[in-house]
């Protein structure tokens, strides 16, 4: 079966007349940090035409700011800084002359972490760092000047278009709505002086770069914040931008403020594309939409529907950069899938770190620093271990040539992963084990699970070196009554050994601890898998798309028939190592969910009655009938000290090598590292 039979829609071109785009599948902006690196051009253009090679029809590029003030580190507004961008248009075009790459250009205005930061009104964003400067009419008329000039730029550099990203609660969006423009003169007020600001940048952009450059307006189709857009205000603006010269409209959902997720794991697979499919009824060009679309028949079966012409795929392509050209080519179990976890990429963003990558793919914009080289002399390496560091080496390592044998005393691969697929909201695990056990067959790796290596054996068996990925073991704390029949190590409470009781404490508060209280807490469907659920458990009217698209009453969440306390020993709010992009959620969840989370505990014994605690220094018992032990790890090294011993090469990776919150990105990252190198 060709593409075009199994993906018809996807692979079927899109022509506008001055510029054709081969087929529906787009690569969505996504801020690296390599705009603001001392050798980013060079990075961005290797990672930027990696992904043009992968088979996508267009890319759009991280933002990059019109001026200084607009807070982002990269810039462009000079012929000097054209020149630099250079690198990267050319090549994109000489990986392929037939993807387009379009420029995002970004302003984060009151977002910006400068005190220069600028916004129609004085009025602070909560995540924002400052207090924005209101802008008075020569500051808007110098705005409006510099995002002409910056897409000017964009088309001298060889960019094929611009996106102007209206949404998210960046310099464009402030002005449309009321809580953040206060303004009473032209540009504030009526709905119509409140976009005015917007569709003028669009008027600008569009006589500065004429009539054959690639226009896309992003539009905040539901921006999840209470008081936000109604929509027919949202509906007038897309009309406006089209008629000021916009080619596409691209839907984006949700503020970086709003306390609604829309781009994490526990989120449907295209749960917003109907919104977008909605917008599409109303406007007259082609329309993209985007969020949580991250295989190749997710993105056939929003086309099919007509919710999009396009499909915006960012993470995805970060994930693996081949995912177009392997739908095509019938070799979809071997897609690297995006599981939504956000750990290297937006937490590394928002929380301040300057480079972007991948948990499952570490190569993603480190691809002039980490390659996998084929090898001149095979080497036969056994790995003990197929959780994720193992797995990762083994892939790696394999598809260099080596000659691989994986180890593992458990009936499956996968390890800790195998505990994460099973926690509502982290199904999209099952498709990184998926891909492993795809890769392995695929690069003749052999598996021997089942099977408990020793150092005697593995020395018996002639191997020139073994990387030792034999993970952790769950920490036993040091609590008189910790064998009490009540108690259960986490891994038996989420491989469901053993049944779990109506009233229940768990000790420990970070990832796992998270996951446990999670699993214990939860009811009926996964909302991951089911978009009504979802939306119920968010606010969210999608039916009748209230102003903001939120509800504004109590959220609906099940909960399952127990009284949960979630433990922890440092006297401080619960969540400080959860991720920043997901964290907030979790901690949501878990208090609509009735969890009870306490810090400042100290643990005196488990008996009969329950768990005898002080809490911040006071005596408290808690009269549950299952204690759930989360309370860290320790590496299982027994076996690297033996084959140090016996004189065997020998490597340390994933939790072996260190133990501390389970990290699988460090993790896979390592492990990716050193089969580089081996």
């Amino acid at each position: 079966m060709n593409a075009s039979t199994r993906y018809p829609h996807v692979f079927t071109p899109l022509d506008l007349g001055f510029v054709r785009l081969k087929n529906r599948i787009l690569m969505g902006s996504m801020h690296t940090g390599l705009e603001e690196a001392p050798d980013g051009f060079p990075r961005m253009a290797a990672y930027y035409a990696e992904r043009a090679r992968g088979g996508v029809g267009m890319i759009i590029t991280g933002g990059i700011a019109p001026n200084a003030e607009a807070g982002v580190g990269g810039k462009l507004s000079t012929p000097v800084e054209a020149a630099q961008h250079r690198l990267i248009t050319e090549a994109v075009h000489g990986a392929d002359a037939s993807v387009k790459i379009v420029m995002q250009i970004l302003h984060t205005g009151a977002l910006a972490g400068t005190p220069a930061c600028v916004a129609p009104s004085p009025v602070k964003s909560r995540i924002g760092r400052f207090t924005p400067n209101e802008l008075d009419e020569a500051g808007i008329q110098k705005q409006l000047a510099d995002f002409a000039n910056c897409a000017a730029m964009a088309q001298r550099a060889g960019y094929d278009g611009v996106e102007i990203i209206g949404s998210a609660g960046y310099l464009l969006s402030t002005f449309l709505v009321q809580k953040t423009n206060l303004r009473t003169d032209r540009w504030g007020g009526s709905w119509e002086n409140r976009m005015r600001f917007p569709v003028e940048v669009v008027r600008r952009v569009r006589a500065a770069v004429g009539e054959r450059f690639l226009l896309i307006f992003r539009i905040a189709a539901m921006d999840m914040l209470d008081g936000g857009l109604a929509w027919d205000e949202i509906v007038s603006l897309g009309h406006a931008v089209v008629d000021a010269g916009a080619n596409i409209v691209s839907t984006h959902f949700c503020w970086h403020e709003a306390p609604v997720p829309t781009i994490a794991t526990m989120v449907p697979r295209a749960a917003f594309a109907q919104v977008t499919g909605r917008l599409r009824r109303e406007l007259k060009v082609p329309m993209i939409t985007s969020n949580r679309i991250n295989m190749p028949q997710v993105a056939e079966d929003v086309l099919a529907r007509g919710d999009a012409d396009l499909v915006s795929m960012a993470r995805p392509m970060l994930a693996d950069p081949e995912l177009v050209n392997k739908a095509r080519e019938g070799r979809e179990d071997q897609i690297n899938t995006c599981i939504g976890c956000n750990q290297a990429c937006l937490d590394h963003t928002f929380g301040g770190r300057l480079q972007v990558s991948c948990l499952v793919n570490p190569r993603a914009c480190n691809e002039t620093l980490l390659n996998y080289p084929p090898v001149r002399t095979p080497k036969r390496i056994a790995v003990v271990g197929a959780g994720p560091a193992g797995l990762a080496f083994a892939t790696t390592a394999a598809q260099r040539g080596h000659h691989v044998t994986l180890f593992d005393a458990a009936a499956e691969i996968g390890g800790q992963f195998n505990l994460a697929k099973r926690i509502p909201g982290k199904e999209e695990f099952h498709e990184t084990l998926r891909y492993y056990r795809t890769m392995l067959a695929r690069l003749g790796a052999v598996q021997r699970l089942n099977t408990r290596a020793d150092a005697a054996a593995l020395q018996a068996q002639g191997f020139d070196e073994v990387v030792v990925a034999t993970g952790i073991a769950p920490r036993t704390p040091d609590i008189p009554g910790i064998e009490h029949p009540m108690v259960l190590p986490y891994i038996d409470a989420i491989l469901g050994r053993k049944p779990i009781g109506r009233r229940v404490a768990i000790i420990g508060a970070g990832g796992i601890g998270f996951d446990v209280a999670e699993l214990v807490s939860h009811a009926g469907t996964s909302a991951a898998l089911d978009i009504e659920i979802f939306a119920r458990e968010w606010g969210i009217d999608f039916k009748n798309h209230p102003r903001g698209g939120v509800t504004g009453v109590l959220p609906q969440v099940a909960r399952a028939d127990r009284e949960v306390f979630l433990l922890q020993r440092k006297a401080e709010a619960l969540g400080k190592t959860l991720g920043r992009t997901t964290g907030w959620t979790h901690r949501m969840v878990l208090q609509r969910r009735g969890v009870v989370m306490i810090g400042g505990v100290d643990y005196l014994k488990i008996d009969d009655a329950g768990l005898h605690t002080r809490v911040n220094g006071e005596p408290r018992l808690f009269e549950v009938d299952t204690v759930i032990v989360c309370a860290g790890q320790t590496p299982l090294r027994t076996l690297y000290d033996e084959l140090q011993h016996a004189g065997m090469k020998a490597h340390l990776v994933g939790g072996a090598y260190e133990a501390a919150e389970l990290d699988a990105k460090r993790a896979i990252d390592q492990a990716s590292r050193l089969a580089a190198e081996v």
